[in-house]
């Protein structure tokens, strides 16, 4: 099963500094929470706070109190013996589990309401797909809005090479239906391949179609881009091309603004075919006028460069560097954040033309299907073609990068937040997660301190003043921290997955 990580982010850059009035609640280890399941932080409901762990192929609802004290075991009794995929979109008093499965030649998608006690609904029917093959895959993918008002599942079907299907259904937060529809889009397919979607809270959704050279092994060398953009009143699909300049696009990320109705394009880019990565490229699109605002290439100079390296050679700087996501902000303009992300086999370092990990560029049983791009754990070896599953595998995760534009793509800001990080055949304590409140972004990240992993935070203000935070309390001796998958549960409030020996654990951060 896929886990999911999503954390809930404003449109103002913000989180806050920790201050002396943190405090951190761990839950007890428990006998059938081993480092082998696989789990979904819920959120807070109701006061109880939620987790979704499965084992074995047996699926339950751990509740917990304000104390992290369990509270009740529910076991989820309505799924079938085996699911294909699951996701979670949670609200103030209750939560939806959406699920996967197939049944003879039929996949199901259903979702559940869930109340705060674990207390679970009757399952409703999303859509349905007659196959002629057993799915190990999913086939459907789910979407939802900031404001969580509109559901988007849809399946792409790739069994005509020259055409592909899209075909969605948008739902209200009650799980009305508000409309299904189908449209084709035009793909040739040796080049072409598709990107992450986005949904706004008006219903609109957009992704790219860009063209590259899969087929020649280029991974991810993109020369030419469409953007795609579903209103929610049309069964077409309005179909952009984007003038792109002579350079070679990789790690492309969508978002789409629901403050300044704008659709927000990035992408790393290179002068040179598989060459160092020089710049950024970004594009504005505004969705009512149907225009192009801006599209902009930004040169990374030398003392960026110089910043986000922390040793070897600064022109390769953000050869290593994977874009986490696109914030908005309320004035038009955008921050991309990236991380410095790889690995190494019996010695040899893996550059980011080995592990080119776009969930779109190859399809399975004539479905295409994706990953979340979870804020915070998009790594290049996390591709769904399990590169980085070798046992002798280290993995890294070095500095973050933190650039600001204005609604024009003209850059304001340019921050690092320094870290080095390594581990050992799991990836599981590396990397980072944020929470927002205040006036600051805070990152939490593990760093190495006398040879032990220690809980450490970085804020960041609006203006890209990067401090440190102070060091956190009660880091109890034998915990150690998974902080990508950090969750924000409340406005002061986080849950953190650990290990504790080989057991795993859930602490609870009080701001």
């Amino acid at each position: 099963m896929i886990r999911k990580y999503l954390f809930c982010i404003t449109l103002v850059f913000t989180i806050p500094l920790l201050t002396g009035a943190q405090k951190i609640i761990y839950t007890e280890p428990e006998k059938d929470d081993v480092r082998s399941v696989d789990f979904d932080i819920v959120g807070k409901i109701n006061n109880n706070f939620i987790i979704y762990k499965q084992l074995r192929g047996s699926s339950t609802l751990s509740i917990y109190n304000n104390n992290m004290e369990v509270v009740d075991k529910v076991q989820m009794d309505f799924l079938p013996d085996k699911i294909i995929s699951s996701d979670i979109i949670a609200y103030r008093d209750y939560f939806y589990f959406i699920y996967q499965y197939q049944r003879k030649n039929v996949v199901y998608c259903n979702a559940v309401r869930i109340i705060g006690d674990g207390k679970a609904g009757e399952p409703v029917v999303l859509d349905t797909t007659t196959i002629n093959f057993f799915a190990n895959n999913k086939i459907y993918n789910v979407l939802f809005s900031e404001d969580k008002k509109r559901i988007c599942v849809y399946k792409i079907n790739s069994k005509d090479d020259h055409n592909y299907i899209f075909t969605f259904s948008i739902f209200d937060a009650s799980l009305n239906l508000l409309s299904k529809r189908a449209a084709g889009i035009p793909i040739h397919s040796n080049s072409d391949f598709l990107t992450e979607f986005s949904l706004d809270n008006d219903g609109w959704i957009g992704f790219i179609k860009a063209s590259g050279s899969a087929a020649n092994n280029d991974n991810g060398t993109i020369q030419n881009l469409t953007l795609m953009v579903v209103p929610p009143d049309r069964d077409s699909i309005l179909k952009h091309p984007v003038a792109m300049p002579k350079i070679y696009l990789d790690d492309i990320r969508v978002k789409l603004d629901n403050t300044n109705k704008h659709i927000i394009m990035s992408a790393f880019y290179s002068n040179q075919k598989k060459g160092n990565i020089d710049g950024l490229y970004s594009v504005v699109w505004d969705r009512d006028s149907d225009t192009l605002l801006t599209a902009k290439t930004f040169i990374f100079n030398d003392e960026l460069k110089s910043n986000a390296k922390s040793d070897g050679p600064y022109r390769a700087a953000f050869n290593d560097f994977f874009l986490q996501g696109i914030v908005v902000r309320r004035n038009g303009g955008f921050v991309v954040v990236s991380e410095s992300a790889y690995s190494s086999s019996r010695g040899i370092y893996n550059n980011r033309w080995d592990y080119y990990g776009n969930p779109y560029w190859n399809n399975s049983n004539s479905y295409l299907y994706g990953n979340s791009y979870g804020y915070g754990n998009s790594y290049p070896w996390m591709s769904p073609y399990g590169y980085g599953s070798n046992q002798l595998t280290r993995y890294y995760a070095d500095n973050i990068a933190i650039l600001a534009f204005d609604s024009l793509a003209n850059l304001e800001w340019a921050s690092i937040i320094p870290k080095s990080q390594y581990d050992d055949n799991s990836d599981n304590f590396i990397g980072y997660g944020t929470y927002v409140t205040s006036d600051k972004v805070n990152f939490l990240f593990n760093q190495f301190s006398k040879r032990t992993l220690l809980l450490q935070a970085q804020s960041i203000e609006a203006s890209g003043k990067v401090t440190p935070a102070p060091t956190l309390k009660q880091l109890d001796k034998g915990y150690q921290f998974m902080p990508r998958y950090v969750k924000q549960v409340s406005s002061k409030e986080v849950l953190i997955p650990c290990q504790y020996r080989n057991y795993l654990c859930f602490a609870k951060i009080e701001f």
